[in-house]
């Protein structure tokens, strides 16, 4: 796949308990991995599936911080959504922990979130690896839904130039 293709078309693979995503994006590095970690980025592009808002409870994105937030689809359903991070290291890498939110409230399953910044001749390529899933379903469902999610990405850092 050649670097043109691949800001469109990431590059996919889904397992039964994992899914792997590679995406380039035409912006540099700094700026991707501060669109993911800076409020004032996050605010206008809101880090979710197209079609989501996302309202804040908590976000401290440092390692040992936590976020919980809600994401609210065009229907006004709410999904909450809550995790830890391990790593933080710009503009590299961030690590965190990705918990859905029960009707009552009760942690789910926790899963794991890994996303890679590497600088590409001025583009970055984000490789995104999210494991401990139950079902390949699940892991089918968070790859479409994060393939919104960077769709959304290119639009924003797009409307940035």
């Amino acid at each position: 796949m050649s670097a043109s293709n691949a800001i469109n078309n990431p590059a996919i693979h889904t397992t039964e308990n994992g899914l792997t995503i590679k995406r380039i994006f035409d912006a540099p590095r700094d700026l991707v991995f501060a669109a993911w970690t800076e409020q004032q980025h996050l605010d206008r592009w809101q880090n979710a599936p197209q079609g989501f808002t996302v309202t804040v409870e908590k976000s401290d994105i440092r390692t040992g911080g936590s976020f919980r937030i809600c994401m609210r689809s065009a229907d006004g359903a709410e999904h909450w959504l809550q995790g830890e991070y391990r790593e933080v290291v710009p503009p590299e890498r961030l690590v965190f922990t990705h918990t859905w939110l029960g009707a009552d409230g009760k942690p789910g399953d926790e899963t794991l979130v890994t996303i890679t910044f590497a600088e590409r001749n001025g583009k970055t390529e984000l490789t995104l690896r999210h494991s401990g899933f139950k079902s390949k379903e699940q892991s089918q469902g968070h790859a479409h839904g994060w393939t919104s999610t960077f769709d959304r990405l290119a639009q924003y850092l797009s409307e940035l130039k």
